[in-house]
């Protein structure tokens, strides 16, 4: 069991809620079932053409990609271990050459144009051919790949144009990765429209209404035998967090309505009690969300270009009292990487001489400023997202010199529209 003490310790700062009793983890799993979830409406179905959760998370349910990250009860939250998903096997023969073998006997949803025909190598060319040609596509996640070839009907090859040790994430990303069918954009131009939502994964979308919901119903034809186990999965569409709140009391959703299945904590500590209540057999998880939440500013303009002036705003943030003020006083300080992710995020206290610009100095804040040339300060701009609404593990609305003074006398003002950044200053929250 999770204690107070390890949970702080890991830097929780979100609470994720499951709807089974704790002694369900240890059964058979049964075929059937409905499970209901929140979710969001999509722009449209083209997860290659948009950068938008809502397209991405729909279309996670229906298409497979050649990796994945492991998923499931045993795995730590935050680890990000790649397993394959269409391809059963990959090698690495040089350090721009990377060779898939693909599952065989896999079929896409029977639906036409395709038909439940079976995904071959020329599917998986003709995805990342389209991602890479196709105007406004998620062409950034693979700008390193110079050419795919389908080497047989079960053998792809990727050839990169110089080393990307990310290569194997980006094609394991629900971002973009989901593999297509040719006849489907023949017939359609794009895959925005519902009636294009045809996959090789779990579940199939049997309907779509337009700000109400989506209903997945399970591929018969999934190629993992015996799998997926829930027969339909309601996706409701709810952009008013207290008609979520309400919906989830009533036992209208499966799972927490933030992503993934969770709760933010500010909510959390509204409704816990009438929990026990109203949902008496409800199970919860608390885990470090990987959300970061950042502080950027301009390095192409002054003063920001100046390397001493984003140091100062760093340490003059007090971070411990944004937990404090935001999240119930449960969290921990993030360093460059969410301290979620445990396999690759470093504690700040083993980042040398960087972990200074993460601790609370107003003093040193001062002397930093004063070198930089502005000894009693400058006025700025801060641009955030509306709405602000915070989040768990959020201080996206807090201004640089938040607390109970201004130590680095930096006047601040805000705005509502979000900007564009040269790059993200070290500090985030």
């Amino acid at each position: 069991m999770l204690t107070r003490r390890d949970f702080l310790a890991a830097g929780t700062a979100a609470a994720a809620l499951a709807a089974y009793p704790s002694r369900a983890l240890g059964q058979t799993p049964k075929r059937g079932g409905t499970l209901a979830i929140r979710a969001w409406d999509p722009p449209h179905f083209d997860a290659s053409l948009v950068h938008a959760y809502k397209t991405h998370v729909a279309i996670s349910f229906t298409h497979s990609r050649l990796l994945r990250y492991r998923a499931g009860a045993t795995v730590r939250p935050g680890s990000l271990v790649i397993e394959g998903d269409l391809a059963e096997s990959w090698t690495q023969p040089s350090d721009t050459t990377y060779v898939f073998k693909l599952r065989r006997g896999v079929r896409f949803h029977a639906k036409p144009p395709v038909s439940g025909r079976e995904l071959t190598a020329e599917d998986v060319k003709f995805t990342f051919e389209r991602m890479l040609t196709e105007a406004g596509s998620n062409a950034s996640m693979y700008r390193a790949i110079a050419k795919v070839e389908a080497v047989d009907r079960y053998t792809v090859r990727f050839t990169l144009s110089e080393p990307f040790a990310w290569f194997l994430d980006m094609v394991a990303s629900p971002m973009a990765g989901g593999i297509v069918a040719r006849e489907c954009v023949e017939k359609w131009g794009d895959l925005k429209k519902p009636e294009a939502v045809i996959g090789t994964g779990p579940w199939m979308l049997e309907s779509y209404r337009p700000n109400v919901s989506l209903t997945m119903v399970r591929h018969p034809g999934y190629f993992v035998p015996g799998l997926p186990y829930i027969d339909r999965v309601e996706l409701l569409i709810d952009e008013d967090n207290a008609s979520r709140m309400a919906a989830f009391l009533a036992g209208r959703y499966d799972l927490g309505w933030e992503f993934p299945g969770t709760i933010n904590r500010t909510d959390w500590v509204q409704i816990k009690d009438r929990l026990r209540q109203t949902r008496p057999t409800l199970r919860t998880a608390e885990f470090p969300s990987n959300v970061v939440n950042d502080l950027a500013m301009r390095t192409d303009n002054k003063p920001w270009s100046d390397v001493r002036v984003r140091q100062a705003v760093s340490m003059a943030i007090d971070r411990r009292e944004i937990i404090e003020a935001t999240l119930e006083g449960v969290g921990v300080v993030n360093g460059p990487l969410p301290a979620a992710l445990g396999d690759w995020a470093l504690p700040i206290d083993q980042l040398g001489e960087g972990a200074r610009s993460y601790r609370h100095d107003p003093a040193e804040a001062r002397r930093l400023l004063a070198a930089a040339g502005y000894p009693t300060g400058f006025a700025a701009s801060v641009c955030f997202n509306s709405p602000t609404r915070r989040r768990a593990g959020s201080a996206s609305s807090t201004p640089p010199c938040s607390g109970r003074s201004r130590p680095s006398s930096t006047r601040t003002t805000s705005c509502s529209a979000s900007t564009t950044p040269g790059s993200r200053a070290t500090g985030a929250t």
